[in-house]
């Protein structure tokens, strides 16, 4: 059963962060408050930590695992090119409530991307997330903690009840801005809104111009 441990919001204490790290890395799943909702993070590159992710959630293997990233430049590294949208749209809206589905590189394991060789990508708000990706040093997994098809969850003990038996570790903290990210789809020629969250697709229409 997942360990529960307090951290603050805004200025996370160093050892808990280096602790969740630290099970990342032995390929555990650690659950996190972000500024959307609670994630289950975990390290992409390690594809029995991929697997365990796959099966807490009882997740279909074709759905593709969203990405937390630290920078735009980090994405080049995981994309097979990228369109001028995207970098229009993240460096106005990141980091923040939107997430981006892009064409992957090799260097993404197939099965991260539900075997479509498409990835959804995100740079997070949230100082806990923010810190994690900085002290991992890589791009990390980050998909709702919840079995799919359920409610989301906002608070520990929710996660914990849902999937804690599959977890090594759950950060508790207040989440506190609880709006959905907006997705779209640049992998097209004309970009697709997936799903509309905290940013209208009226907003994200002028702002492209179209």
């Amino acid at each position: 059963m997942a360990e529960i441990i307090p951290i603050q919001p805004a200025e996370p204490e160093e050892d808990k962060i280096d602790y969740a790290v630290n099970a990342i890395r032995r390929g555990d799943l650690v659950a996190i408050p972000t500024d959307t909702l609670y994630c289950l993070v975990a390290d992409p590159f390690n594809l029995s930590a991929v697997e365990k992710v796959f099966q807490a959630k009882s997740r279909a293997w074709d759905r593709s695992l969203p990405l937390f990233v630290e920078s735009v430049e980090q994405v080049v590294d995981l994309a097979k090119g990228l369109p001028s949208r995207f970098y229009l749209l993240a460096h106005r809206y990141w980091p923040g409530p939107l997430t981006i589905i892009i064409e992957a590189s090799a260097c993404v394991p197939l099965k991260v991307t539900g075997n479509a060789r498409r990835l959804a990508v995100r740079q997070p708000v949230s100082t806990i997330a923010v810190r994690l990706l900085a002290q991992f040093g890589m791009p990390l997994i980050a998909t709702s903690a919840n079995v799919s098809g359920h409610p989301t969850c906002s608070e520990a003990r929710e996660v914990l009840g849902a999937l804690g038996e599959h977890l090594s570790l759950i950060l508790d903290s207040p989440i506190l801005d609880h709006r959905t990210a907006t997705t779209v789809d640049v992998t097209i020629p004309k970009w697709r809104l997936i799903r509309e969250g905290a940013i209208a697709e009226d907003e994200l229409r002028e702002f492209l111009g179209e």
